[in-house]
């Protein structure tokens, strides 16, 4: 449903536009390639306050985008993917804050990525692209709030990719950031997860219309990609909410014993993938997932206490109990290693049954928790 058919918008940023900001200046990445021309497509929320010490940095997850709040028209089906986190009274208040997310580098969600032309050849970059990393994503960032004259962030916050970026804002910019808050994230990515996505990928690269990279936009690689997302769409749930969802119902088309029959929880699978085939290119999908996988906390520094050390300001954590993806445990470590830093570091464990996307299905349960450091900045 669209603002034109009963949307309550009273806590809502209203219709909302998509800018982009283009930048010929190299950008030096953690592989020592240079990527240059590029674009970050980028939304804000709010008002600049004359100080221009009210600005938030929301910080997306894998295959999110800027597309954070609001609608870009009327007719949109639905709002932007943390639309009830931000907007007039909520907890990312637009009449307090200045709210900005963009999409990262390597995505296909209007900054530069794989699927965007090599000026130089003229071509979709394709496998050329270079490989980046998370810290590559955080410098690009920087490059915006540059542009956009802003100096300090208030906070930088996001869940799972986003909870990685927010860590590294701490790290490689600890004069620009004033806290941090990192949600459903780990410090380094796990083999298990690794794993995962080496599912997702040999998925895409058995495919025969992947062609190496090399597939027409129009002809994607259909089958592969839909079995690679509802293998990393698995890792965001959890046993108790697909049980709550789809217990073990057989799919009402199917007989029972046709061999071919699906249950639900096969179906939703299935329309999922397929969906998300139409609105995500694959080889960005691949990108990103490469960078998921290189995460580290420690790269190109001696240790993690070395990086870490360099965090000045507070940080506030989540992690959720049926998290599998990035368990509770893996955000603990790095939560005693700020302690045993002696950073100023608070950690809240969330009872909730909705695996790693908790953080998109339950907000509620952690944002009074988010709402109360705030005020304390």
């Amino acid at each position: 449903m669209g603002l034109d058919q009963g949307i309550d918008v009273e806590q809502s940023v209203g219709i909302v536009k998509t800018e982009y900001a283009h930048f010929e200046t190299e950008l030096k990445l953690e592989s020592g390639r240079l990527l240059s021309p590029f674009t970050l497509a980028y939304e804000t929320y709010g008002r600049l306050n004359n100080e221009r010490s009210n600005v938030i940095l929301v910080a997306h997850a894998w295959t999110g985008d800027a597309h954070a709040a609001g609608w870009h028209t009327p007719d949109d089906r639905k709002p932007g993917w943390w639309d009830n986190m931000i907007g007039p009274g909520c907890l990312l208040d637009t009449e307090r804050y200045f709210v900005i997310c963009s999409n990262v580098i390597g995505s296909c969600k209007g900054s530069t990525g794989p699927a965007s032309i090599n000026p130089r050849s003229g071509q979709p970059y394709n496998l050329t692209f270079p490989v980046v990393m998370v810290r590559d994503m955080v410098r690009a960032q920087a490059r915006l709030l540059d542009r956009l004259g802003i100096n300090q962030l208030l906070t930088v916050i996001g869940g799972s990719m986003g909870a990685m970026q927010a860590l590294e804002w701490g790290i490689i910019y600890p004069d620009r950031v004033r806290s941090i808050i990192p949600i459903a994230g780990t410090g380094k990515t796990s083999p298990m997860a690794i794993a995962l996505n080496a599912l997702a990928r040999t998925a895409v690269f058995n495919d025969p219309l992947w062609k190496k990279g090399n597939y027409r936009p129009e002809h994607p690689p259909a089958d592969g990609f839909a079995l690679a997302r509802a293998v990393g769409h698995i890792s965001f749930l959890s046993d108790a909410s697909m049980q709550l969802k789809f217990e073990r119902r057989f799919s009402a088309r199917d007989g029972l014993f046709d061999f071919f029959g699906k249950f639900e929880v096969e179906r939703y699978l299935e329309y999922n993938g397929r969906s998300f085939v139409d609105r995500f290119d694959t080889n960005s999908f691949l990108y990103l997932a490469k960078a998921l996988d290189l995460y580290d906390v420690a790269w190109d520094f001696d240790s993690s206490d070395e990086a870490l050390t360099r965090i000045e300001c507070p940080s506030l954590w989540f992690a959720f109990t049926s998290d599998w993806l990035y368990p509770p445990n893996q955000t603990e470590e790095v939560v005693a290693d700020l302690k045993r830093l002696n950073k100023p570091v608070t950690y809240h464990l969330i009872e909730s049954d909705y695996g790693h996307d908790s953080f998109l299905v339950e907000p509620e349960k952690f944002t009074p928790k988010v709402a109360a450091f705030l005020d304390r900045l």
